[in-house]
């Protein structure tokens, strides 16, 4: 296990659509301790499989505390091999969001409020849950990545899109608002 280098916006493997996993074996017990190893240290919320270069269906995401969310309640560790998810509530929320591989920018973007998520631990038993508020924007923003997607591709509008030291000092506090769409 080690930790690798996040890939940053603009490596062409971060806008391919990743391949689903067949093999619960060494090489995907391997990619996982490096998932793991990298988000700890770069201190994220989440990350998936194209972020160190890997173009397999696989996130990691959970956290205690985090520095770059402190307002944000723990959601627990966990692996998700081919992950799926289904909406549950046509409820949107509006809320920033960051990503290691584009690193110091935060965006406004809005994410379904709770969905079903579904795939395999890494011993590949299937695993399925509800997951809502900050948790469900985990997910989706790593089901995205798989699907070759960057949060700013998600932006309704580029004016929200901020260096990390303007937000803190426009944001004191998060500004969430509910959509309906």
């Amino acid at each position: 296990m080690s930790r690798q280098t996040v890939k940053l916006m603009g490596e062409p493997n971060l806008i391919e659509v990743s391949t689903p996993v067949v093999d619960f074996g060494d090489s995907l017990q391997l990619l996982i301790a490096d998932l793991k190893e990298t988000m700890k240290a770069e201190g994220g919320v989440g990350i998936a499989a194209p972020q160190i270069g890997c173009n397999q269906r696989v996130i990691c995401l959970g956290f205690e505390k985090n520095e770059r969310y402190p307002d944000k309640a723990a959601v627990p560790f966990q692996v998700l091999v081919n992950p799926k998810y289904e909406v549950l509530s046509q409820k949107q929320i509006v809320d920033w969001e960051g990503c290691l591989s584009v690193p110091g920018l935060r965006g406004l973007v809005a994410r379904y409020e709770r969905i079903h998520y579904r795939g395999y631990n890494e011993k590949g038993e299937y695993v399925e849950g509800i997951a809502s508020d900050f948790h469900a924007r985990i997910i989706q923003h790593e089901v995205d990545h798989l699907n070759g997607i960057l949060f700013p591709f998600r932006m309704d509008n580029l004016k929200h899109l901020l260096f990390q030291s303007v937000y803190t000092r426009l944001h004191t506090s998060p500004l969430p608002k509910a959509v309906d769409s």
